[in-house]
């Protein structure tokens, strides 16, 4: 079956064990969704979790040597292994069909656009506690609204289309990433200070104490995984924008590439509730750059712990 230009093979294998859906459905779906899902994939290198048939999942960033031509791209310098990585742009909906034939279930773009240093959101990442309820979710993502809205900031809501859920700040497209970073850093310990029996800033996951962990660490060149992405988890839900007046009885696994897009009829309920660019809120940034980044704070308490152990068994 050819689509696009694209030739379609094995479409009546099921993507990954546990989705219940096949090849052809991921790739209808992404069809039927094209016209909402591109434009948050648009212009960014877009990291892609595959699942190859009888194999475990993995993250490709790098695009493989076969790529076509016509698929647009960008290199990007990583630090971490010292090379240049060439990222797809999935501009188009010719590279989307392409991406699900590969078998690429998750889309996770680049918080920057290609070419630029300067994030297009502040993102706060909230995830339940192991075994907690998405219940416990909603009432901490209410925390970050207060915050949110104390400081006049609008944002945006989404499921993550595993556990948690995404609140996504528009920014102008001059917001320097460590001031971004701040903000974040912000944002989380001030939700936190409002319910400290119910949100923590705890990096390390044993000192979470079955609370919702509030993550802070999107930023700069991270990644998230884009709205309306399938997901790798049983019955292949995917991240689902949100409105408040509907978050009690709902769950993340309601949201399907199965339903999705009857749900959504002719809507794009992602873009309706993104609120214009804004300003970065002086005292957030200023809050935030007293903060300890979390990563760095956690590795250093993790070798004050080790060291600590090694003096008790020496």
């Amino acid at each position: 079956m050819e689509l696009e230009g694209v030739n379609l093979t094995n479409l009546d294998q099921e993507i990954f064990p546990e989705a219940g859906v096949t090849k052809r459905d991921l790739i209808d779906y992404l069809d039927a969704m094209s016209d909402r899902i591109l434009p948050v994939l648009a212009d960014r290198p877009l990291s892609v979790i595959r699942v190859l048939r009888g194999q475990d999942s993995f993250m490709q960033k790098n695009l493989p040597k076969y790529t076509p031509d016509w698929v647009r791209r960008t290199e990007v310098w990583a630090e971490a292994s010292h090379r240049n990585v060439n990222y797809a742009l999935c501009n188009d909906r010719r590279t989307l069909l392409w991406f699900g034939n590969q078998r690429a279930i998750e889309y996770h773009p680049a918080l920057m656009l290609a070419g630029r240093h300067h994030p297009t959101h502040l993102i706060m990442d909230l995830d339940p506690p192991e075994g907690g309820a998405f219940a416990q979710v909603i009432d901490a993502a209410r925390l970050v609204k207060q915050v949110l809205d104390d400081a006049g900031m609008g944002h945006a809501l989404k499921t993550s289309g595993s556990k948690g859920v995404h609140m996504f700040v528009p920014l102008p497209d001059d917001a320097p990433v460590e001031d971004v970073a701040a903000a974040t850093r912000a944002i989380a310990a001030r939700a936190e200070r409002l319910d400290p029996a119910l949100a923590t800033t705890a990096f390390i996951r044993e000192d979470r104490h079955g609370k919702v962990f509030l993550d802070s660490t999107r930023a700069g060149g991270a990644t998230v995984v884009a709205a309306y992405s399938p997901r790798i988890r049983p019955g292949a839900p995917v991240s689902f924008p949100l409105s408040w007046s509907e978050l009690d009885g709902v769950k993340p696994s309601d949201f399907t590439i199965r339903n999705a897009v009857e749900r959504l009829a002719d809507r794009d309920p992602w873009a309706d509730a993104m609120p214009p660019p804004q300003p970065l809120d002086a005292g957030l940034v200023e809050e935030g750059h007293t903060i300890p980044i979390a990563r760095v704070a956690a590795m250093h308490e993790g070798k004050r712990r080790k060291a600590q152990e090694r003096k008790k068994t020496s």
